[in-house]
């Protein structure tokens, strides 16, 4: 390697990345740099900032099991608050002098000769490195919906992942489209200040009760001071949450509890009947994300609160015009339109190009959809690691229970490539065909091929993002490496 070269580049400094970070330099490793596109770390918990964002996995589990936060103020964390615990972490571990702001990646290369990675930055500035390491997330990048005349629209509109606060919402007539996740979070936060709210539905989500309250003083203290208090505390959030995955993977039929428990809210928060029935979806609860909230229900069951079923034919200068029977359509004329329509989950490292070994591009190896062998590892792809990569998502449990697996396992192949004095190691072919295959197999038996349309599957309909089982299970098959399962090519001037 040239004296320029780094060993390690981490692209992306949310929760992955700071993680992996924390994790290299604990192991003695500080050859290395986390490119980061926007101002500040963060990722989704930076960019997300909506009214009401907040986690739907408890703060105690979502946050590193090696920095436990003995102070959070409640039991499910706020954006702001979350933010600011990965801002603590990268001062706490000295992540500072690694960590390089406003530094978007347009592509990465292997170069066959060197042996090393070619990184070209949006300014145009290309640095090489030994290993790459992704750390983007499943949902940074936006979806914007394909609707005739959206760019036609002359009132405010922007996305929810892109919120601009410099907008007053007050008696304006709003419109949303989409009620996912997002918007069941920030509607109940905008409803009461509108003169009217429009809410266009494509399919409605399945919702229950968020237990969420704020920590007493006395509980944070004992926390705090109480030995092992907190990890017993975290032990019990985890096993609990880890049950759900027997609903999601191999019971589905206790799931139907949740769906008892949302028709049972809905019966209760909504009086009118049109609006009770729409908010009932057709399809089975847990094939698509099960939402939390408390206030979702009696939010829409405002009067000045409509909800719109009616597939939504364009958009124009000054409303929505809906397909509801008759022949010119319906129109809602709005002041503001917000876009809730998620993230684009299925494209992977998009928009940022990746070439492997012989010029193979990775949207080349993914045609028939995105894979990875244990999520990290892509065939033909050298000394690139995954972080959150394919299959690799929850819907029981924490991510960052799969993540700190993933640094473990990450951390294992950089020893074995110095075990060996390799220069490379990439994953056999043969192998990740052979654990995807596996991994599908399980898949088509859980509730998320039940039949619905979710952000889980592409547009062919294969799951793409969800791992099938425990988390306890995905740690245990990255304990440990099998160098069996990778082939090592050595360095060019050993040979």
């Amino acid at each position: 390697m040239t004296p320029n070269t780094l060993e390690i580049i981490i692209i992306g400094a949310g929760f992955g990345g700071v993680g992996m970070g924390i994790q290299l330099k604990r192991a003695r490793r500080h050859n290395f740099l986390i490119l980061e596109k926007a101002s500040s770390p963060g990722g989704t918990w930076r960019d997300n900032t909506y009214p009401g964002a907040a986690c739907d996995v408890q703060s105690h589990l979502y946050s590193y099991s090696f920095a436990p936060k003995p102070d959070w103020s409640r039991r499910y964390g706020s954006q702001a608050e979350i933010k600011a615990y990965i801002e603590h972490c990268v001062d706490q571990f000295g992540l500072a002098e690694h960590l390089r702001l406003n530094t978007e990646v347009q592509s990465a290369a292997f170069n066959d000769q060197s042996q090393l990675w070619t990184l070209t930055l949006s300014n145009g500035e290309v640095l090489t490195s030994r290993v790459v390491i992704t750390a983007t997330g499943q949902l940074n990048q936006p979806a914007y919906p394909n609707i005739k005349g959206l760019d036609l629209f002359q009132g405010e509109c922007f996305h929810s992942a892109r919120w601009n606060h410099n907008v007053d919402l007050s008696n304006k007539r709003l419109g949303v489209i989409g009620t996912g996740a997002s918007a069941i979070q920030f509607v109940p936060q905008i409803a009461a200040k509108a003169a009217t709210l429009s809410l266009f539905q494509r399919s409605a989500a399945w919702v229950i009760g968020k237990p969420d309250r704020a920590f007493a003083p006395w509980k944070i203290k004992c926390f705090r001071y109480v030995p092992g208090l907190q990890k017993l505390y975290r032990s019990l959030i985890y096993w609990k949450n880890e049950a759900r995955g027997l609903a999601f993977t191999r019971f589905s039929w206790l799931l139907k509890f949740g769906e008892w428990r949302a028709k049972g809210m809905i019966k209760k928060q909504v009086t009118d009947t049109a609006k009770q029935r729409a908010l009932v979806p057709n399809y089975q609860i847990g094939c698509n994300r099960i939402l939390l909230a408390n206030d979702w229900y009696s939010t829409v069951n405002l009067p000045h609160v409509n909800l719109v079923t009616h597939p939504i034919r364009e958009v124009t200068a000054h409303g929505v015009v809906v397909n509801d029977g008759s022949a010119s359509g319906t129109e809602y004329l709005l002041d503001v339109l917000i876009l809730g329509t998620g993230f684009r989950a299925t494209e992977f490292l998009a928009p940022m190009r990746v070439t492997g070994r012989n010029g193979q591009s990775l949207s080349q190896a993914w045609q028939q959809g995105a894979e990875a062998y244990k999520g990290i590892s892509v065939a033909g792809f050298p000394n690139f690691f995954m972080l959150y990569g394919p299959n690799t998502n929850l819907s029981h449990s924490s991510i960052l229970i799969m993540l700190e697996a993933q640094f473990h396992y990450i951390l294992l192949c950089l020893r074995a490539l110095e075990h060996k004095g390799a220069a490379t190691m990439e994953v056999k072919p043969e192998r990740q065909a052979q654990y995807v295959t596996q991994l599908q197999s399980k898949l088509a038996n859980s509730v998320w091929a039940s039949g619905c349309s979710s952000w889980y599957l592409n547009a062919d309909g294969k799951n793409v993002v969800n791992w099938f089982g425990f988390t306890f299970s995905y740690r245990n098959m990255t304990r440990r490496l099998k160098t069996t399962d990778y082939q090592f090519q050595p360095k060019k001037d050993a040979v």
